[in-house]
């Protein structure tokens, strides 16, 4: 027996009638979706989950620096620097914005914590993709980020004072995205929900 007041977890398996809603939502998307925000907050799995409801193909954009450079992020940062990275960063990201026409139903694209704050990278995912900002308590990304161990921005000090500062630097950024949504440690298919409910409301 449940009281009024007890939360109700989402239905991780849709009725036809949500379904349906979905897929109508999913019809009028005309360009892909670009997740943002801190390194933690769970744009690759919540991305991965989004793409499958969509019927989209989902595409994380460190994945694809990796396999274009036959290298690791943490190596080419400690290899070449933060500037060559983002540069190599924006060109990936444009041409998995490009390809998504070429999928039927679009693309979700996971980009790293810095692509957004990428003066070149944020105006070519303004103008060509529906840019999300997954945000997220502090607290919440140092437990996150604590499982593994290939941030290089988080292998110079404590991690709670570097995602602090990274967050103040950031947010101004982040914030120019035109849909934010706050993920905190519920079921990632409450933030995914609350991304398609946004992206209905924005079209």
């Amino acid at each position: 027996m449940r009281l009024d007041n007890e939360p109700v977890a989402p239905d991780e398996n849709a009725s036809p009638r949500d379904a349906a809603a979905i897929a109508a939502i999913a019809a009028r998307i005309d360009r892909p979706i670009v997740l943002v925000g801190l390194m933690g907050v769970g744009k690759s799995t919540v991305g991965r989950r989004l793409a499958s409801l969509l019927g989209a193909e989902f595409q994380d954009a460190d994945d694809a620096i990796e396999d274009a450079a036959q290298l690791s992020v943490a190596e080419i940062f400690e290899q070449f620097g933060e500037p060559y990275f983002r540069s190599g960063e924006r060109r990936v990201i444009a041409r998995l914005m490009d390809d998504s026409a070429d999928h039927p139903g679009g693309s979700v694209i996971a980009t790293g914590g810095g692509a957004f704050c990428d003066d070149e990278t944020r105006a070519l995912i303004l103008a060509k993709a529906i840019a999300v900002w997954i945000d997220c308590d502090i607290d919440t990304l140092v437990q996150r980020t604590g499982r593994r161990n290939n941030r290089p921005l988080l292998q110079k000090g404590d991690p709670h004072e570097i995602l602090t500062r990274l967050y103040q630097e950031r947010k101004g950024f982040y914030g120019q995205a035109p849909i934010r949504i706050n993920s905190q440690n519920g079921p990632h298919h409450d933030t995914v929900l609350a991304i398609i409910e946004a992206i209905d409301q924005w079209l």
